[in-house]
C-alpha cells in the first residue's frame, strides 16, 4: 500500500482569506488534497465551505494567502486557466441549461477542447459512465430529475478529465435513493485516479467518501480528521456538524 509520505500533495491553500466586498468569508483557511484522495469540507451554513471552493477554482479572487497547484500559484488567475491545468468545479445546485439539451449540456464541459475527434472521444466516455444520460441524450434538461441534472452536472466537470473534481454539495435536495447513486458514482470516479474535494451537508454521505475531512467554523479550520476518527468524535459532530 501507498503510504501518505509518498502521496503527492496537488493542492496546497495556505492561510486563504477571501470574501465579497467588504464581507470578509474566509480568515486564513489552510488545507491539502493528495493525488488520488478524497477530502471532505464540512461544516454548519455561512460557515465558508463554498467561499472556498469558489476561491480554489478561480471564482472569487483571495485578498491574502496563496493556493498551489501541483507547486504552481493559481490564486487569482481567471477560472479558465485553472480548468486548463486540471481542476474542475461542479457548483451547487448543478446550474445545468433547462433549455439546452443533455448531450449539449455534456459538450459545454468540453468548450476547451479544440478537437471534434477528441470532443466526441470524451462525450463517448461521459455516456458510458452515464447510460441513463446517454438514453436521454436528446431530452432537454430542464426535464431530467434532480438526481439526473446531478448526474449532468457532473458528467459536464468532467469533460475536461480534471487530475481534481470540486463537488458542490452533490446530494442537495435528492431523495436518499439518488444521493446514494450519486456517491456511487463519485467512488467510481475517485477509483479511476480523479482527486476529489467534496462539499457536504450529509455528514455521513461524505464520510463516507472521504479519507479525510477539514471541518470550517465562521471561515477558520477548527479541525482536521480522519473520516473515521471524526465518525468517533460525537462531541465534535454535535457542537459543528449538527450530527
Amino acid at each position: 500500500m501507498t503510504t501518505a509520505t509518498q502521496v503527492q500533495t496537488i493542492l496546497a491553500v495556505d492561510n486563504v482569506v477571501a470574501g465579497y466586498g467588504n464581507l470578509v468569508a474566509l480568515h486564513g483557511v489552510s488545507l491539502e488534497v493528495r493525488e488520488k484522495e478524497v477530502v471532505a469540507l464540512l461544516g454548519a451554513n455561512g460557515a465558508g465551505k463554498s467561499t472556498t471552493l469558489r476561491a480554489i477554482s478561480g471564482l472569487i479572487r483571495p485578498s491574502a494567502g496563496e493556493i498551489r497547484w501541483k507547486g504552481e500559484k493559481i490564486s487569482g488567475r481567471p477560472p479558465e486557466y485553472i480548468l486548463g491545468k486540471g481542476l474542475s468545479h461542479c457548483p451547487e445546485e448543478r446550474h445545468v441549461w433547462p433549455e439546452m439539451t443533455v448531450a449539449e449540456n455534456v459538450e459545454l464541459g468540453g468548450y476547451l477542447v479544440k478537437s471534434k475527434a477528441e470532443l466526441q472521444r470524451r462525450k463517448d466516455i461521459a455516456f458510458h459512465r452515464f447510460p441513463r444520460l446517454r438514453e436521454r441524450a436528446g431530452q432537454l434538461a430542464g426535464t431530467l430529475s434532480g438526481g439526473e441534472q446531478q448526474m449532468l452536472a457532473i458528467a459536464r466537470a468532467l469533460m475536461s478529465e480534471p487530475d481534481l473534481l470540486i463537488l458542490d454539495e452533490p446530494s442537495l435536495g435528492l431523495s436518499p435513493k439518488m444521493a446514494h447513486e450519486v456517491f456511487d458514482v463519485i467512488r467510481e470516479i475517485n477509483a479511476h485516479g480523479v482527486s476529489i474535494l467534496v462539499v457536504e451537508q450529509n455528514v455521513h454521505n461524505a464520510l463516507s467518501v472521504a479519507s479525510r475531512a477539514y471541518v470550517l467554523e465562521t471561515g477558520r479550520v477548527i479541525a482536521e480528521k480522519e473520516s473515521q476518527s471524526l465518525l468517533n468524535d460525537p462531541e465534535l459532530l454535535s457542537a459543528y456538524l449538527g450530527g
